[in-house]
Formats: C-alpha cells, structure tokens, sequence
C-alpha cells in the first residue's frame, strides 16, 4: 500500500487458510479544522487535565480508565483487566459466514477500510478469497477486534483489492419509530409521475463530479483573510419563492431542471382534479357551448348552425331571415351551401 501507515495486523481466517493482512484506512477526511484561540491578542487556547481531588494538574502516565456508574461511583479498569478479556479475533479477522450484498442494510455500514496482503506469500490466498468472492457475487461477515473492542465487518471485493466495512451490531440500530408521518396522506397518480419526471429530468450523476462547494469558499475566506485582504462576497443563491402547491412544485421542479440543462423547459401543466379532464382540453372547451344544449336526434343541424356564424356579417343577417321564413330545413340548406363556398 505504499506509504500508507496500516493501523492493524493479522490475518484472515478462511476456514483452515490463513491470509496475512494489513488494515489500512480506506478514507480520509478533508474538512477545516479550527483552533480555539483568545480574542484578544490570538493565543492558543489549551487543555490541562487536573484532578478534581486533588484539584492539580496530572501527567499522562497518571492518567487511566475508570467506568462510571449511575450513583457516580467510578469503578477502575486497568489494562491487565482489558487483556484476560477472552477475545479471540484479537489479530483475526474471522469469515464466519458468506451471504448475498443485499442482505447488508446499509444503516449497518461504519468504518471503510483495505485489506493488504502482508507480504508474498500471502498473494496466492489473497488471490483467491477475491476471486471466490467475485464469483460467488456474494460478501464475508467476519467478526474482528480494533481497539479494544470486538466488531463485526463486511469483506466486498472493490477493483482488485478486498475491502473492510465495519458493521454495527444489531442491536446498534434504532428501528425508524415515531419517525414517518403520522397522518394519513393520499398520493396520486398524477403527482408520481410528475415526481418521475422530476427524477428522469435529475437523471443520474458522477460522484467525481461533487465538490465540497462549501471548504472551497472557506478557502478563499482563510486565504483572504491571511493577505489581509478582504473575503470575497458570498455568492447569491435564488431558492425561489415558497411553493405551497405539491404539483405546482413538481412541476416548477422539473422546469428547473430542464432549463438548468438546456433542455425543452415547457412542462404541460396538469389540473388537480380528475385525470379524466386532462386530455384534450382544447377540444373540452370547444364543444362544451354547443354540443351539450342540442338534442341528439338534430346533429346535422348543429353542425350546419356553427358555419352559418362563421360566414361573414352580410350573409349572415340574409340567412338567418330566410330560414325564418322557408317551411322546411331543406331550402336553406341550399342556399346556405353556395354562400359557405363562396365565403
């Protein structure tokens, strides 16, 4: 692993093989860290440990363990009293059982780490735990020791190196009670699938591309302040105005979307009634001042009616007066048919 310190070393129990490892830290972390100082003049500001008792400060090595418990009482825990504990994966990473990666709740993930092989001639077992793992698409729980402590780990196989995830004891993990929302709410179909449009529009991203937008202007702001100049401004962020209505933020949501990546931004506002109303509302609206008010029997006439408005306002006056007059439906008909040709 190169120069990467390791912080454990043992070996992986596979049944009767034994694999030399090496744990080594799979992350790092790069936030900003502060230091307390005074105001007024900068100085560092530190801690001394001092005895309660004896109200003075002590050394390191005066320092030890004690439990606390619930009346106050501390109860001393020496080092030799840790080490009789029976604790046998103390340099043992123990592969207790091989189960598919789904079965792993992610809520159990902890600590990453990697495993390296400890020296030659731990390549060949090494080699082959990965390639079993890989074939068997399936992960190790294994029970190990860091610390102090007994823990249980996931073994995944990530490029051509084996990993560790260090798992939370059941028992670790809360059940989500009282959590979820406790009135009753109706989701319909309209507003899920606004909700996967808004998820097709989002579509997918590569993690490499995320940045930690918020360390890089704490950077500027360090880097200022050291040349004593002055910060840059922050920069204006348009959250927009509170929207009240679940569709009318879907669908704003996914017209942001788009815009954001130079797509077609115009998104079919849908009603909040019935979905039976939706479809054709242009043609809804056209038909609704005529059709209804006719009687079923008379639909040649209604369609014939609507043409004679729409001729212009000579002929109009002319054929309205006619039909007035002519006894039957047919006569104006006639009439109405050359003067709707020449219109």
């Amino acid at each position: 692993m190169g120069h990467v310190r390791s912080i454990w070393n043992g070996a992986i129990s596979f049944g009767l093989v034994s694999i030399p490892v090496k744990l080594v830290n799979a992350t790092e972390s790069h936030s900003i860290s502060f230091r307390q100082i005074h105001l007024e003049d900068g100085g560092r500001i530190r801690y001394r440990k001092f005895c309660d008792l004896e109200d003075r400060e002590v050394a390191s090595g005066e320092i030890g363990k004690g439990y606390e418990e619930a009346d106050g009482t501390i109860v001393p825990i020496t080092d030799e009293d840790l080490a009789q504990l029976p604790l046998p994966t103390a340099r043992t990473i123990e592969i207790v059982a091989f189960v598919p990666a789904d079965r792993i709740d992610p809520l159990h993930l902890d600590a990453a780490y990697y495993l390296a092989a400890g020296g030659g001639p731990a390549a060949k077992p090494y080699t082959l735990l990965r390639e079993a793992l890989k074939r068997s698409n399936k992960v190790a729980v294994a029970k190990y020791a860091l610390r102090g402590r007994e823990r249980l780990g996931m073994l995944r196989v990530v490029e051509d190196a084996i990993a560790m995830h260090g798992l939370l004891w059941p028992d670790e993990v809360r059940a989500p009670e009282g959590v979820a929302p406790e009135t009753a709410v109706t989701v319909n179909d309209k507003e899920l699938d606004l909700a996967d449009a808004l998820m097709d529009t989002l579509g997918e991203v590569d993690l490499a591309d995320l940045h930690d937008e918020y360390r890089e202007a704490l950077e500027q702001v360090i880097a200022a302040k050291a040349a004593g100049e002055t910060p840059p401004a922050p920069a204006e962020r348009d959250t927009g105005a509170k929207v009240l209505d679940l569709m009318a933020a879907l669908e704003k949501s996914v017209q942001d979307a788009k815009e954001s990546r130079g797509e077609d931004a115009e998104v079919t506002p849908l009603p909040s009634r019935a979905s039976s109303r939706a479809p054709s509302k242009d043609r809804a609206a056209t038909s609704s001042r005529t059709t209804p008010k006719e009687p079923t029997g008379k639909k040649s006439t209604v369609k014939k009616t609507p043409a004679k408005k729409a001729a212009p306002s000579k002929t109009t006056a002319k054929s309205t007066a006619t039909a007035k007059k002519s006894p039957t439906k047919k006569s104006p008909a006639k009439k109405a048919t050359p003067r709707k040709r020449s219109a």
